[in-house]
């Protein structure tokens, strides 16, 4: 029979052949792992490369369109300036001669309208005399 020491021993070893199998068992997966991981890493590796070159090639077309529609929107800017200084030219322009006629417009509709109000006036009599 085994003595109380003895059996302590092999309980321990037992114990340790256990962990030793289950430390094993979890090492090749690790290991197994590891191997997929590398793999993609690598896959996209492969794949990463043609893809950055096709971004650096969009983001430097951006660019240049950018470039052209800076130069379009500079053109735009300058080109409405010019229509607000025209536009006020323009404005002094024509607003002054309207007003003026609207005001002579506007007398000549008074006059008329008290002229029409008095009856016929010192003109009226000259022509008539002139007349005769």
């Amino acid at each position: 029979m085994l003595t109380a020491g003895e059996l302590a021993g092999l309980v321990v070893a037992i114990f340790w052949a256990i962990l030793v199998c289950f430390m094993a068992v979890v090492l090749v997966r690790l290991a197994r792992l590891l191997t997929e991981t590398t793999k993609s890493v690598a896959e996209l590796s492969d794949r990463l490369a043609p893809l950055l070159d096709d971004m650096s090639q969009t983001v430097s077309e951006a660019n240049r369109r950018l470039v052209a529609v800076e130069a379009v929107t500079e053109n735009v800017r300058e080109v409405s300036g010019n229509m607000v200084k025209i536009t006020s030219v323009v404005s002094a322009l024509v607003a002054g001669p309207v007003i003026k006629i609207s005001a002579l417009g506007h007398g000549l509709r008074v006059a008329m309208a008290r002229r029409e109000r008095r009856g016929p006036g010192r003109w009226a009599r000259a022509v008539r005399t002139a007349e005769r």
